[in-house]
C-alpha cells in the first residue's frame, strides 16, 4: 500500500490546558492527511467533487498512544486500508518528525455518493477512480 506524508507543526490554539494537542485536534489532522493523500495521488478532492463523486464520512476511529505538544512537527500519514464497491476505509498514523513517537492511529470509512447523496457503485460508475483507488492499495 501507498502512504503519502503531510507535515504540519502543532499550533497554540489546538492544544489546552496541559499544553498537548486537544484530542479533537487528531480528527482535523486526520483529514489534512487525507486531502494530502489525494492530491499527491493525482487525484484531488476537488477533483473527485468536479466529477460528481462525494465521499462523506461514515464513522471515524482514533487510538491515542502518546501526547503531541505545542510547536511539535508532526507527519501525518495516511494510505487505503480496504475498497468496497461503495466505500473506503482509510488508515491514519500521526508521528512526531524528531522523536518519531507514534502519537495517534485510526481510520475512517467513507462513503462514494452523488452530489445528492446517493450512495453509488464506484466500480460500476466511475471505473477510473475505482482503478485509482485499487493502485494506492498496492
Amino acid at each position: 500500500m501507498k502512504k503519502y506524508e503531510a507535515r504540519i507543526r502543532v499550533q497554540y490554539y489546538e492544544t489546552d490546558a496541559m499544553g498537548i494537542v486537544h484530542h479533537s485536534n487528531y480528527i482535523r489532522y486526520f483529514e489534512t492527511a487525507r486531502t494530502e493523500f489525494f492530491r499527491r495521488s493525482g487525484y484531488s478532492y476537488d477533483a473527485m467533487e468536479k466529477q460528481g463523486i462525494l465521499m462523506p464520512v461514515l464513522g471515524v476511529t482514533a487510538e491515542y498512544k502518546t501526547p503531541a505538544v505545542y510547536d511539535e512537527v508532526l507527519l501525518l500519514s495516511c494510505w487505503v486500508e480496504k475498497l468496497k464497491g461503495a466505500s473506503v476505509v482509510l488508515g491514519y498514523e500521526v508521528r512526531g518528525e524528531e522523536s518519531g513517537q507514534v502519537h495517534v492511529t485510526g481510520s475512517s470509512s467513507h462513503g462514494f455518493t452523488t452530489p445528492d447523496l446517493k450512495p453509488i457503485r464506484l466500480k460500476k460508475d466511475a471505473p477510473e477512480v475505482y482503478q485509482l483507488f485499487q493502485k494506492l492499495m498496492d
